[in-house]
């Protein structure tokens, strides 16, 4: 899949996976820092000791003695599979959003290689993109990578998800490496736009509906699911 062209305030979903197929992290740990990495990577200022600087906390606090916080994207949603990720991103500002990728990419490609030592990138290729250009496909695309991926994490998969749906709506609020519990909640981290949810849904049950029909469509295999699909 190519990465297709956007400029600024175009809508993205961007999907990077592991070199054949492998885990992109290992254990909760990697996982964690994966989160961090979202929120203090996407910023034009960037500290070599980032990672002393913020003690490794799950709180995600940008330090005083820092600049005022200048993202390079707007991240709509994400989540961490075991071996890639999905994010939607918003460009707004020239090269934001490959500036960002080649930080977070490298940054997780350097810290594996150290941590458990090994050599080369952790992933396959250049990321890959579509752009979004209708609120209908962002609905869809919010859904796709919040629930859709983390629903095929439920116990038993996606298939079982969705014949369980309320037990696996509320199993997903727990997961905590997807933008999948800050919609729930109502109190979103610092990674994404607080804005989403009221931009693109009339209310919460309004996203969990949609949600409902669009991994219903997707275990039906109908074509409407395809053009958010990178399968």
């Amino acid at each position: 899949m190519r990465v297709e062209p956007y400029g600024i305030d175009s809508y993205m979903h961007v999907v990077k996976r592991g070199a054949r197929g492998m885990p992109i992290t290992r254990g909760e740990n990697d996982a964690k820092r994966f989160r961090r990495l979202l929120y203090y990577l996407n910023d034009e200022y960037q500290s070599e000791f980032w990672e002393t600087g913020v003690c490794r906390s799950d709180t995600l606090i940008r330090p005083s003695s820092w600049p005022e916080r200048k993202p390079l994207v707007k991240i709509y949603a994400w989540t961490l599979m075991p071996n890639h990720f999905h994010l939607l991103l918003q460009e707004i500002k020239d090269s934001g959003t490959s500036q960002f990728m080649q930080r977070l990419c490298g940054s997780m490609s350097r810290h594996f290689n150290e941590k458990y030592q090994e050599q080369g990138s952790i992933f396959q290729g250049p990321f890959k993109s579509r752009t979004i250009n209708t609120d209908r496909y962002m609905r869809w695309a919010l859904s796709y990578v919040m629930v859709k991926n983390v629903f095929e994490l439920y116990p038993g998969g996606l298939e079982k998800a969705i014949k369980e749906f309320e037990r696996a709506w509320k199993w997903a609020t727990k997961y905590p490496y997807s933008s999948f519990p800050d919609y729930v909640t109502g109190k979103p981290l610092p990674i994404i736009d607080e804005s989403t949810l009221c931009d693109f849904f009339t209310s919460p049950d309004d996203f969990k509906t949609l949600s409902r029909d669009m991994v219903l469509s997707r275990l039906k295999q109908i074509s409407s699911i395809q053009e958010v699909t990178f399968e």
